[in-house]
């Protein structure tokens, strides 16, 4: 027995045990401290062995997320390379062809339809104004924007973030891929960076400025949720791949730039998926570098000039795949083909399918669109079919795409018939012709300026700005020619009820600018 230490059975008269005094203290500590110990290196030998009992080539897993991102300094380097850009469309006069037409409010079509109404004669049509957004290109004056912000204005403003306004001249447009081209005469702006759209992938963070609803200078921000996207069948731009993103855009916001985390540009702000007419989390933007190939031709040429096939698609389904031995549903069954045009004299044949232009590879038909439309006039390429049991390469040249059918003009006010009634929206008003060949007020919109002025249904319409009235197109005429000429001012009306002659003024709505 070791000298100094007590043999366990001498040890008596023990001391009394409580939880409350220093050793008990002491005694719960060094159990903690051990179990601590204990926890910390069963999980230094989990994560050295991978937690699979031993495995020590598996890499513990990356940070994936590393937190939300501070927009702050890079709204601070841009919003002043951001516009916002009014277009304005003054009418021409009402006797020149195509004048003087315009829509159906919702009050009218309640009643009865557009169908009741030739479509010259649903009234005079105001001055309209698009709002949308813009963005510096270069310092000496280059925007960018939508084309379908500068519609048909035959005025373009464009106001810069330091409240400047000032004319722009529209440079170009293509109206297929929805780009517009603007140029103002100044010097030293800030132009903005551009990107690659090339390696936008999705889940990265983008962020837009523009002007919704008038609200310059508005900061929203989401990810990247796909690439490469095809609008529904009925869109007018089927060349164009769009970046799809969560970041709310609304009316407005059309023509601003979509930004990455370094603050450069990657797209133009375009389009909406919705069902309100407001952001339903679904947003889409023309890619930067699909702008800057549209922009460079218009510089050069003064037009996008586009490579033509002339061959009709639909995308292969599963089953036409497994039919056709593929190893997958992909490519682009070829259905028809447009007369006279490459495709028609290329070898090609309806139940083909195009697997490949250049060896860019076709997923789907719109695929096939998009890659033959970046590639200009008299391009040569080669195809990629697949034909029965075999697949094979086709060579052929592209053709210049060809223009639209010109739309038929609309007659002249004084080349049309005497039409049955005329809807006047601005003033939610509709003309009817009496039994007597008469003018009479119609059918009113309760919360427009006819209703609000006194005029009812039945009055018959004697003059109207001191202009006598003795057909309904003549009304039509007259009315156009105001609402071209005084915007939003009074218009006389008068109006025969129960015998008597009564005057009412009624006034334009809806005219943001009035016609020079």
């Amino acid at each position: 027995m070791t000298a100094g230490l007590p043999h366990p059975m001498q040890i008596a008269h023990p001391t009394p045990f409580s939880p409350f005094s220093p050793s008990a203290r002491l005694s719960r500590l060094v159990g903690r401290l051990a179990l601590a110990v204990m926890v910390a290196t069963g999980a230094a030998l989990l994560v050295a062995c991978g937690g699979d009992g031993g495995d020590e080539s598996v890499e513990p897993p990356q940070q994936q997320v590393t937190g939300l991102p501070d927009f702050t300094v890079l709204v601070e380097s841009n919003a002043p390379s951001v516009v916002n850009v009014t277009g304005v469309q003054s009418l021409p006069p009402v006797d020149e062809k195509n004048a003087g037409t315009g829509g159906v409010g919702e009050w009218y079509r309640g009643l009865f339809g557009d169908r009741d109404v030739p479509a010259e004669f649903q009234g005079p049509r105001l001055p309209q104004e698009n709002d949308g957004s813009g963005f510096i290109l270069t310092a000496d004056g280059y925007i960018a924007t939508n084309a379908h912000v500068i519609g048909e204005a035959s005025k373009i403003f464009v106001r810069l973030a330091d409240g400047r306004e000032m004319d722009a001249d529209l440079v170009g447009v293509d109206e297929i891929g929805d780009i517009a081209l603007l140029k103002v005469d100044a010097d030293n702006l800030p132009p903005v960076s551009l990107g690659d759209s090339d390696d936008v992938r999705p889940g990265q963070w983008a962020v837009a400025i523009g002007s919704p609803y008038g609200f310059d200078q508005t900061v929203t921000a989401g990810v990247i949720s796909g690439l490469g996207r095809t609008l529904p069948s009925e869109s007018k731009q089927p060349y164009v791949p769009f970046i799809q993103s969560d970041v709310a855009i609304n009316p407005g916001n059309s023509g601003g730039p979509l930004f990455n985390t370094r603050g450069q540009v990657i797209g133009i702000n375009a389009q909406i998926f919705t069902e309100s007419g407001a952001f339903n989390g679904i947003s889409f933007a023309i890619p930067i570098n699909y702008v800057v190939d549209v922009i460079t031709q218009i510089k050069r040429h003064g037009e996008v000039r586009r490579g033509f096939l002339g061959v009709e698609v639909r995308s292969v389904g599963r089953d036409l795949a497994k039919h056709l031995g593929l190893v997958r549903a992909y490519g682009a069954e070829v259905v028809g083909f447009v007369e006279s045009s490459p495709a028609a004299v290329s070898g090609l044949e309806v139940g083909d399918v195009i697997l490949s232009v250049n060896g860019v590879q076709i997923n789907e038909g719109a695929d096939l669109t998009k890659v033959l439309g970046a590639l200009p006039p008299e391009s040569d390429v080669r195809l990629e079919v697949h034909s029965g049991d075999s697949t094979h390469k086709i060579d052929v040249q592209l053709s210049a795409l060809p223009e639209p059918p010109a739309e038929e003009p609309v007659p002249s006010v004084d080349e049309m018939e005497e039409p049955e009634l005329v809807v006047i929206e601005t003033l939610g008003l509709i003309l009817r012709r009496g039994d007597e060949g008469e003018v009479r007020v119609g059918e009113l919109d309760p919360k427009g300026p006819a209703a609000a002025s006194g005029l009812a249904p039945g009055d018959v319409v004697l003059s109207i700005d001191q202009n006598e009235i003795e057909s309904l197109r003549e009304a039509y005429r007259i009315l156009a020619r105001l609402a071209h000429t005084r915007g939003n001012e009074l218009v006389l009306f008068l109006v025969r009820r129960d015998g008597e002659r009564r005057f009412f003024m009624p006034a334009f709505s809806g005219n943001p600018h009035r016609s020079d």
